[in-house]
Formats: structure tokens, sequence, C-alpha cells
């Protein structure tokens, strides 16, 4: 029996993943993860990297944040504490939603997850403050191989739902993607 219903996106591979709760008076269990179920969600490798986020003031944003080949990752992105608007940002060279994105609430209320395909670069903005999040990733993490899409690329023009507040240094000097981006080959 699944413990996960998946949910499309209007990007390929990018699924939303609502947990399933079994509660009784003690409290209530939900699978943070589970190869046999995630694989009808392109979720094939193996865990090999677990991380975890605190951000503390409402406004912030984190990314958008993407490994290239051969360390690209898909992730699985769960918030444990608060609440935050998660975004994801096809990136990949003739995709038909290159350039697009898609956001969604994550929160331990709503017991969502969002699974990020390789490819994808993914961010989000703090909606409550003291947020955590815990992301399950496919590949190690490889600073050769990092990148960031600036959070107010203008030829993406992600709608976060609140002004942003706050940057990491890294993240604001991110320049704006050249026009002659065509996205990343995988």
């Amino acid at each position: 029996m699944s413990r996960f219903r998946l949910l499309d996106t209007p990007i390929s591979g990018l699924k939303i993943v609502e947990r399933i709760k079994r509660s009784d008076e003690r409290g209530y269990f939900s699978r943070m993860f589970c190869s046999e179920d995630l694989r009808a969600a392109g979720w094939t490798k193996p865990i090999v990297q677990i991380n975890q986020t605190l951000t503390f003031r409402c406004g912030a944003v984190r990314g958008m944040h993407f490994q290239v080949p051969p360390h690209a990752e898909m992730k699985l992105v769960n918030c444990i504490r608060g609440k935050v608007w998660d975004v994801a940002v096809d990136i990949r060279k003739d995709s038909p939603t290159f350039l697009k994105w898609f956001g969604v609430e994550l929160s331990p209320e709503n017991n969502l997850a969002l699974i990020i395909p390789e490819g994808v670069a993914h961010g989000f903005q703090v909606l409550a403050p003291d947020s955590e999040l815990l992301y399950f990733h496919s590949c190690a993490f490889d600073p050769s191989s990092e990148r960031t899409l600036h959070p107010e690329e203008p030829r993406v023009s992600v709608q976060w739902p609140q002004p942003i507040t706050e940057l990491s240094a890294r993240d604001r000097a991110s320049p704006m993607l050249p026009d002659s981006f065509r996205g990343i080959v995988l």
C-alpha cells in the first residue's frame, strides 16, 4: 500500500508528493521517503545526501540552485517546520517548459513535498518564521558543478508571494541569464 499520492505539475518530472498520514490518539505517522513508492515519480537512484535548512525570517529566499552533469541531482524537498513557497524552474535544453516555473506551498500541516528532477533549479521563500526544510538528494554536493539561477531572473519572472527581504551574498551576486542561454544538457 502506497503512503504517497503523486500529483503532476505542468513541468515534466516535477511532482508534488502528498504524504498520507496515519493518525491515532498518540499523533501520526508519515513516511518521508520510500524508493518503491517513489519509483513511479521517476526516483530510481539511491539517496546519497540529506540536508537540512533553517531560515529565520519571512521573505527570505534561498536559491535558485542546481548542479550540472555529471553531478546533476534529483531532490525531494520537505518542510518539517514553518511554511515556504517552494519553486522549481525548468532549465533543461529543448524542454517544452524551458524557463517555466512552478510554485507550491509546503508545510507540515499540508504534508506536501516536491520532487525536483535533474535539470530543474530549486529555491524557496520563507512564509513563516523559523522555517525548516529537509532535502533528500540523489547525488552528493559537488562545488564545481553547482550553479545559481538568480531568483529575480527576468526571463523567468517568478511571482514570489512576498517581497524578497533577504538573499545570500552568493544568490544576490548571481548574474542574470545571458540571451544565449538555451539550457543545460543532461
